[in-house]
């Protein structure tokens, strides 16, 4: 886990800090800190105080199996590991169209089957979509590396392909490497449905769902209303400094269902889920819809 932040003190933009500090965890990635910026720099009345803690997506999994976060950002591939401690929630989290994982190769020509794959969390959904888009296919080699490895590793031959996300979309030809798959456009030719990428969780009996729904969809509101207010705290901590990417990563990960996910959103979270215990790759769960 890479930082610790501790939301501004009481009387900052009107916040009521609680005795008991909220735990929150999202990864250091343009769309969260846009999306969280105002939550937990106390901008908003009525919330409690927040320690917020950066990690890596395949942390924040295996995080949440602990019970160590009372909000959490997840991988939706994570949920049926999760849903006995956690709910989900109808906003913050990361959905679209156009905006899914990349299989990335340093030739055209690359085949995946019995290739050796790095992949940045073994309960991705990028890596769920990567099993469900290869299952006819040799299976291949993965290997579960830190996100910011996998282009340079995949540059320097280490691995023969990698599985990429959020802004790789932009930069992957910085590092000669080429797009084998969109796994994005196959899931909605495929499906008609969105991307489930990162969910919200609540901690079950610590958190009420209700109350932390309004929080973030208030910060949301909040990021969209005055974009420039964020802009400091999310430069700080992106991993890709240029500004251009940077905008371009809040504007096609930070959408209608970061806001609420709705039918389509819910849809989209059984379908993968559903297919994914159809093919015995992860356990069953309840449809959200």
């Amino acid at each position: 886990m890479r930082d610790r932040w501790r939301a501004g003190p009481e009387g900052s933009g009107g916040a009521t800090v609680s005795d008991v500090a909220l735990s929150l965890a999202v990864s250091p990635c343009p769309n969260d800190t846009f999306v969280f910026h105002a939550l937990v720099h106390g901008l908003i009345p009525g919330t409690p105080e927040v320690n917020l803690t950066f990690a890596d997506v395949d942390v924040t999994n295996t995080a949440a199996e602990r019970g160590e976060f009372d909000l959490v950002k997840v991988s939706y591939a994570a949920l049926p590991w999760l849903l006995d401690d956690y709910e989900l929630l109808p906003t913050g989290g990361a959905l679209g169209r156009g905006c899914g994982p990349l299989v990335l190769a340093r030739d055209a020509g690359q085949d995946v089957a019995g290739a050796t794959v790095a992949v940045p969390g073994d309960r991705t959904t990028a890596y769920l979509l990567f099993r469900l888009w290869s299952a006819d296919r040799a299976p291949a080699r993965v290997q579960v590396v830190p996100f910011h490895e996998i282009m340079p590793g995949v540059a320097a031959g280490t691995w023969d392909a990698g599985l990429v996300i959020h802004e790789a979309r932009f930069t992957y030809q910085q590092h000669g490497l080429v797009a084998l798959a969109d796994l994005g456009e196959w899931w909605e030719a495929d499906t008609g449905l969105p991307i489930p990428l990162g969910a919200i969780l609540a901690k079950r009996g610590v958190v009420d769902p209700a109350e932390a729904t309004e929080w973030i969809r208030n910060s949301v509101s909040m990021a969209w209303a005055n974009p420039e207010a964020s802009r400091d705290f999310i430069l700080a901590n992106a991993q890709e400094m240029d500004p251009a990417v940077v905008q371009q990563h809040i504007a096609l990960y930070v959408n209608e269902f970061t806001l609420e996910l709705g039918r389509d959103g819910l849809a989209a979270a059984d379908a993968l889920l559903q297919r994914a215990a159809a093919a015995g790759l992860t356990p069953s769960v309840k449809p959200f819809n």
